[in-house]
């Protein structure tokens, strides 16, 4: 393996153009200088689309979980009943969130590697009209599922008064996103998926169902106080100091996604998923998700014939390729590929090509090129 050498193909953080880092390499300026509100002026609105949003899309310096935690607090306060739905690990941290604010916290969990049952919650919200927000995930990280927000946004209307509140951090800017159009509340996301940036910004956009509820909250908030974040957008600043690096950043990023136009990044991510899929099916490498569920930016796999986690270790040693584990209950029995971002279809055959070598090492016995063929089968289709 060349010195230094890394692939980096896990479900964030993804790789970052070259342009996207020469952006983050301009000079630092103030963050309350005239330059750094005339970048945010030009930046902010140009996020809305990915969000599917009219409303303001709020810049907050921290991770995506920092925006999840946000969502939270602005929403309710303690005591209110909140339905948090947990596909993985990251349905399982909302919970985990919502508890430790004192919220009276009930949960659907579905089988770890499926979509939730939408008939299922629209059940519970007739049995549980005081239910105030439902809490989802949209791309469930860990186990690789894209669950059907767009449904389940018109159960919740058709049932409840209940904020809709979903996590989009692995997926947003990937796939179809339309929140005005769903009726979605409250809709987050990080920078270190999807837009091809590194960790460090968080975004945020809000219904006008949402704000009546945020202005209207009693609960205590400083920093995650989304109010402020608004009220200073308007200024064209922002309340607290902003990674300032990351939204020059941000504007290249928005560049490229603007300059391959959004819709053929999403229809890219699908050739991405059904790339991957199909070249592990051709290994007989058991998927963790149906097709139906699959994620378009990540796909897990849940090998029987070897540990999962032997060869993440060899491709990471032999190739400098970092593939993601499971975490909790499938730690050590799935592996991940990312295929977000700045992923191409010659990144996908690359990794399944030192994947099938992997394998090789591992004594199993497969035919060297048979997983890429069928990767480059749904290639051709698609050109």
């Amino acid at each position: 393996m060349l010195p230094d050498y890394q692939l980096l193909r896990i479900p964030g953080p993804t790789p970052i153009p070259p342009s996207v880092q020469r952006a983050m390499s301009q000079p630092m300026v103030g963050h309350r200088s005239a330059s750094f509100q005339e970048l945010l002026s030009r930046v902010a609105p140009r996020l809305k689309p990915l969000f599917g949003t009219k409303q303001d899309v709020l810049i907050l310096t921290g991770s995506g979980t920092l925006a999840l935690e946000a969502a939270v607090v602005n929403a309710l306060d303690e005591g209110e009943a909140a339905l948090v739905l947990v596909t993985g690990a990251f349905g399982d941290r909302f919970r985990k969130m919502c508890q430790t604010y004192g919220l009276d916290t009930y949960v659907i969990e579905s089988e770890w590697g499926r979509a939730f049952d939408v008939e299922e919650v629209e059940n519970f919200l007739r049995q549980h009209p005081h239910i105030k927000a439902v809490f989802a995930t949209y791309c469930e990280t860990s186990t690789a599922v894209l669950n059907p927000i767009w449904e389940l946004a018109k159960v919740i209307q058709q049932n409840s008064d209940a904020l809709f509140i979903v996590d989009a951090v692995s997926c947003l800017g990937a796939v179809e996103t339309k929140m005005d159009e769903w009726g979605i509340d409250i809709l987050v996301t990080g920078s270190q998926k999807a837009l091809m940036l590194p960790a460090g910004l968080a975004f945020a956009a809000i219904s006008e169902k949402g704000w009546h509820k945020v202005q209207h909250n009693r609960r205590p908030r400083f920093y995650l106080d989304l109010s402020r974040y608004q009220q200073s957008l308007s200024d064209h600043a922002t309340p607290f100091t902003p990674a300032v690096s990351l939204v020059m950043g941000l504007e290249q990023a928005l560049n490229l996604i603007e300059e391959e136009g959004l819709e053929q990044v999403i229809k890219r991510h699908q050739v991405l998923k059904e790339m991957t899929r199909q070249a592990f099916k051709a290994l007989s490498l058991p998927l963790l998700t149906s097709d139906k569920d699959a994620s378009p930016t990540v796909t897990a796999v849940r090998p029987s014939q070897f540990r999962a986690d032997d060869l993440r270790s060899l491709l990471r040693k032999k190739f400098g390729l970092t593939l993601a584990g499971g975490q909790q209950k499938l730690k050590g029995e799935i592996f991940r590929v990312g295929h977000m971002g700045y992923c191409s279809p010659l990144d996908v055959l690359q990794t399944i090509a030192a994947i099938e070598v992997g394998l090789k090492q591992l004594g199993m016995e497969i035919k060297l090129g048979q997983g890429t063929q069928a990767a480059e089968e749904v290639l051709i289709h698609d050109l």
